[in-house]
């Protein structure tokens, strides 16, 4: 698998750090699979110019997800994305969380009905709308 690929396609936000939106991004890919366990990743110098930011902000989300122990990094090899799966899981678990918590704040102020907004997702989910990196 090339690991450069799919590295340009960041929207960053004027919200949150950049750094932890590259942690976000990291962990986006490894739930979707476009990340593997044991895959070697980009350099932080490599990362850096493919995301048109600073090094030093890539060697601050590296540096983040060392002790996230989402990537390991050991001499000079590569760093590698972690093979602890209950690590990845709960990755998969954090992602689906913070997805399923913002939508359910957002349509409580509207009021549905459990039963309602419950077959509206699901019919949402069915349609197979194209996924969105």
């Amino acid at each position: 698998m090339n690991t450069i690929e799919g590295w340009t396609e960041v929207a960053f936000n004027n919200r949150d750090p950049v750094y932890l939106q590259v942690v976000r991004h990291f962990k986006e890919r490894i739930a979707t699979g476009k990340l593997a366990a044991g895959q070697e990743t980009p350099s932080r110098r490599e990362l850096g110019t493919l995301m048109k930011i600073n090094p030093n902000t890539v060697q601050k989300a590296y540096k983040e997800m060392e002790e996230q122990q989402l990537i390991i990094t050991e001499g000079n090899s590569p760093s590698r994305i972690t093979n602890d799966k209950e690590l990845l899981n709960q990755i998969r678990s954090e992602l689906i969380g913070e997805a399923i918590g913002a939508f359910v704040a957002s349509v409580r102020k509207i009021d549905v009905p459990i039963e309602e907004l419950l077959q509206l997702v699901k019919n949402k989910y069915e349609e197979g709308e194209p996924e969105h990196d």
